[in-house]
């Protein structure tokens, strides 16, 4: 069961507790105080109505009758993207050092003890509310830089959707190499802004058809660091820093701006870079034509045997690339669907099984009825 309290004020509170007499007065003092307030008196609705209003806080009680205590709604919350930064503040009537333990361990912001002194809920409430509007703002501030990324692509004569498809093959690597969540949510907003530092480069250079000159291939190789700057103004994108700056490292270190060699180069920068590299080979822009994906295979093994690239990275994304499965007009799933693990098909296009690796090496020996995207000014880059 869910109940609405009527509340007109944008900051909002979700309780949740079996007790209707506690659902009830923390109703009343929260909506004096301004609060738009939610209550459930149980795990499953806490949950319902946590996805349906995005709360700013959750005072949640630990022991609540049916399939979920308290503990049990805090990792799930945690566990969900859209909640995992969401303020949670445990209310119960238990005080054991255990269970304040067990309280963190799910994922747990606060710790109160029943009864509740009003005027220290009301304290870390503002605290919280405070927090949430931070991170909400933080968030604001990177999805308005994955927009102006996405923007590079119509800039500098990228094929339409390559952000999107950069995030989508990025993210697929990933998994294929059994990284964690953590890093394909990082993958996905990297695969977006790993050249968001383009935006500083002049149109004229990016759509030049020929040769770039020494100077002018200077200025795009600049984009790594001034992407990087872009990005250190937000910490909700420090993960995605490795990514933007060092994504045309090489293993040898023949690659830029720093010139990392092995396992100096980060390994999430070196799985987008594979990609990157793969999309300019096989997608048409201003100063080469599309290439074929046995031609693309062909170049990143020969880098490989080069010692610019990781082996395994390469060929993992054989096999990836030989499900192609992504439209690339189409909308990939957005981040949450993608760190969880899940995969979004269209209902007009089922999702495809998994070929064999004998099945991927002669789809990568086709050539490409789709071409998928990338830049690389310079012959060597």
């Amino acid at each position: 069961m869910i109940e609405l309290v009527a509340g007109s004020k944008r900051q909002s509170v979700l309780v949740v507790d079996d007790e209707e007499g506690v659902r009830r007065f923390f109703a009343r003092l929260l909506t004096a105080e301004g609060y738009d307030v939610h209550v459930a008196q149980d795990g499953p609705s806490a949950l319902t109505l946590a996805a349906a209003t995005s709360p700013d806080v959750v005072l949640l009680d630990i022991s609540m009758p049916g399939p979920l205590d308290g503990l049990d709604v805090c990792r799930r919350l945690r566990n969900d993207p859209r909640s995992r930064l969401t303020p949670v503040v445990i209310i119960t009537a238990h005080a054991d050092r255990e269970q304040r333990l067990e309280s963190i361990e799910a994922g747990a912001d606060d710790f109160m003890t029943k009864p509740v002194d009003c005027g220290q809920l009301l304290a870390r409430l503002r605290y919280s509310t405070r927090l949430k509007q931070y991170t909400d703002d933080l968030d604001s501030a990177a999805s308005i830089l994955m927009t102006l990324a996405s923007m590079i692509e119509a800039r500098d004569g990228q094929g339409d959707g390559h952000c999107y498809r950069m995030a989508n093959y990025a993210t697929r690597l990933g998994r294929a190499l059994h990284l964690s969540d953590a890093d394909l949510q990082t993958l996905y907003r990297g695969g977006f802004l790993h050249d968001v530092g383009m935006l500083a480069i002049p149109d004229a250079v990016l759509r030049k058809t020929g040769p770039l000159e020494p100077d002018e291939y200077a200025l795009v190789k600049s984009h790594t660091t001034i992407g990087d700057e872009l990005c250190s103004h937000l910490r909700s994108l420090d993960t995605v820093r490795p990514i933007v700056r060092y994504h045309h490292e090489r293993l040898d270190g023949s690659g830029y701006p720093d010139g990392l060699q092995g396992d100096d180069v980060p390994l999430l920068a070196q799985v987008v870079g594979v990609v990157d590299a793969y999309e300019a080979l096989t997608t048409r822009a201003p100063h080469q034509p599309a290439h074929s994906v046995s031609h693309a295979v062909q170049v990143l093994r020969a880098e490989v045997e080069r010692g610019w690239r990781s082996r395994d990275i390469v060929e993992t994304l054989v096999e990836v690339t030989a499900l192609d499965d992504i439209d690339p007009g189409a909308r990939p799933p957005g981040v949450h669907d993608v760190a969880d693990g899940s995969t979004k098909v269209t209902k007009d296009k089922p999702a495809r099984r998994r070929r064999s690796s004998t099945a991927a090496r002669k789809a990568a020996s086709r050539p490409s009825k789709r071409p998928l995207a990338v830049k690389q000014k310079a012959k060597t880059d």
